[in-house]
């Protein structure tokens, strides 16, 4: 089987912009591979001037709402290192076995990398002036963070527009829909990074030894 790959462009955030970041783009790649019937919720960014669109699948939120509260128990673990999410669709197959057992087989199509580099939050400085008062610098770190933030919403609408055109590229691989009930038309998978960057990288080596050599898009 066929399976695409497509590496998101690398998003550099703070801490306490994670869980927005990661609800937008983790909800905006199911939405567009739901294939079911959806019935699409608008949400606004607090942070951000972009508007995404849900599934408004109460089973789909709290699936990603508790990976994304995974991914940052793991942050806090590993500060200021790059790391990568991988969100898989898949179908199953019956393999077949011995007269006694079924074996079911989990056969990829499409993977999703959406890379982030969390930043260290930056401290406010103090410093003393010639008359011994404290005088705070964080008005600078405030203009910084400005254009930071400002980076990082136009590299977020980036990375949306990456979806899109893979979405709209990339549809042969896509197989037959199944009769599944649900909005989510195929099974999928949200696999974090672990404990260690040796033991992520081989899943995923594993993952693309099941699935095939992949074609990349990025």
């Amino acid at each position: 089987m066929n399976c695409e790959v497509c590496n998101l462009k690398e998003l550099e955030v703070e801490h306490y912009e994670i869980r927005e970041v990661l609800r937008c783009v983790l909800h905006t790649i199911i939405f567009h591979r739901a294939l079911g019937l959806v019935r699409p919720k608008e949400i606004d960014l607090e942070l951000f001037e972009i508007t995404y669109v849900q599934c408004g699948d109460p089973e789909v939120e709290k699936k990603i709402e508790e990976k994304i509260e995974q991914f940052i128990g793991w942050v806090e673990k590993h500060p200021n290192k790059k790391s990568q999410i991988c969100l898989s669709f898949y179908e199953v197959k019956n393999k077949h076995g011995s007269w006694f057992s079924k074996q079911i087989e989990q056969l990829h199509w499409e993977h999703w990398y959406i890379n982030l580099n969390v930043a260290q939050q930056p401290k406010v400085q103090s410093v003393k002036s010639h008359n011994s008062k404290v005088v705070d610098t964080g008005e600078n770190n405030l203009e910084d963070r400005s254009i930071r933030r400002a980076a990082l919403e136009a590299s977020l609408r980036d990375v949306l527009f990456q979806i899109i055109r893979f979405v709209n590229d990339k549809k042969e691989h896509v197989p037959p829909i199944p009769n599944r009930e649900g909005v989510i038309s195929f099974p999928y998978e949200i696999i974090l990074p672990s404990s260690s960057d040796s033991a992520f990288g081989m899943d995923m080596i594993k993952r693309m030894l099941q699935t095939g050599h992949p074609t990349m898009l990025s």
